[in-house]
């Protein structure tokens, strides 16, 4: 009788499993490829992106001890002059260094589109971004050593109120009387995506500790819509600064990575983009 049981049972769980899989595999012919899946399953799903984050989050915390110590630190090439005596602050980019905006990523996956500015500003105004984890833990212990919080992003002057909004709604120190939200086109001197000019702007009143984000351009403006090697010979050139001054966060969802591997020619097809990535990458010769 028992042994009867199980057969009954495992026939049905076998039956279950093979319904799931005709049902599974036909939806996946419904599912086209997109080069964003990968990416984007790993910023939400994945243990590693979290772990890796969270860990960038304490280096910076301990990094910023450091600065906070030597009065001689600064972590901004546009520093000049007598910056010692100068209050303490601490630059961030927002989007995939302090906000997740993983769920605009993964509409784009399903829906087989690319990055819109006309859809990318509704989500802005949705005040649906997530939080980078180990980041709003930075943020309050920056604060609570007397050191401002600055945020500087690429996003435009539009969605400012909706950018505090969310920064706000999950605790990240945003100030009142000073602005410290610096998006794109706030003045006419910050109508391009170079941050330098924001950079300068902050490093007049401040003594700039630490540079926190996920692009080049967060840290240099130096060779960002350059070639891969142009870039590469950025990095080395900053090869001190990276992990000290300047934490950089992962992001293989979207970046002037990409825009190097395609000559910044946004407006090619999908094939035409992956045909010079595939071009540009070394690969293994195979078995022999």
């Amino acid at each position: 009788m028992q042994y009867l049981l199980k057969s009954t049972a495992l026939a049905g769980l076998t039956a279950a499993a093979l319904s799931f899989g005709a049902a599974g595999a036909a939806h996946a012919e419904d599912i086209g490829a997109h080069d964003g899946l990968n990416a984007t399953y790993w910023i939400q799903n994945s243990v590693e992106y979290k772990a890796n984050a969270s860990a960038l989050y304490q280096l910076a915390m301990l990094r910023l001890d450091q600065a906070l110590a030597d009065k001689s630190w600064t972590a901004a090439l546009e520093q000049t002059g007598d910056y010692q005596s100068k209050p303490p602050a601490v630059i961030l980019d927002i989007d995939e260094t302090v906000l997740d905006n993983s769920p605009y990523q993964a509409w784009i996956v399903e829906k087989d589109k690319y990055y819109s500015s006309k859809t990318w500003a509704p989500f802005v105004e949705s005040q649906t971004s997530r939080v980078i984890p180990g980041s709003v833990e930075f943020t309050k212990y920056a604060k609570s050593k007397g050191v401002k919080v600055i945020y500087v992003s690429n996003r435009k002057a539009p969605g400012e109120d909706a950018t505090r909004a969310n920064l706000k709604k999950f605790g990240y120190p945003v100030d009142e009387d000073t602005d410290v939200v610096l998006l794109r086109g706030e003045k006419d001197e910050w109508k391009s995506s170079n941050k330098t000019p924001r950079r300068e702007h902050v490093a007049a009143s401040y003594r700039i500790l630490l540079q926190l984000g996920d692009n080049l351009g967060d840290f240099t403006d130096e060779n960002v819509k350059g070639s891969p090697s142009e870039r590469l010979g950025t990095f080395e050139k900053y090869q001190a600064m990276w992990g000290k001054q300047w934490i950089m966060f992962a992001n293989p969802t979207y970046g002037s990575w990409e825009g190097a591997a395609i000559n910044n020619n946004w407006k090619a097809s999908g094939s035409e983009k992956r045909a010079m990535k595939h071009a540009i990458m070394d690969e293994w010769e195979g078995p022999k």
